[in-house]
């Protein structure tokens, strides 16, 4: 596997966690508010958003970068 390429899924892991983790907090919190089980719920809907969008960044990602690229370049 190219170091390139290691990167790439590196990137895309790191940045399902953030992007997920940010997004399913603020919209839980804005949706059902704060209450005992919380932290719970949002475990429960990162875990299900992560296992999402992982395939999505790795699958859509290179696709939409080669389109981003012959437009830009």
């Amino acid at each position: 596997m190219s170091m390139q390429l290691k990167r790439k899924i590196a990137f895309a892991l790191s940045m399902g966690i953030v992007t997920t983790g940010v997004i399913s907090f603020t919209l839980l919190a804005l949706n059902l508010g704060f209450s005992n089980d919380f932290a719970l719920r949002w475990l429960r809907s990162w875990a299900i958003s992560y296992v999402i969008v992982i395939p999505a960044i790795l699958l859509i990602g290179p696709r939409l970068q080669a389109r981003i690229d012959r437009i830009i370049i």
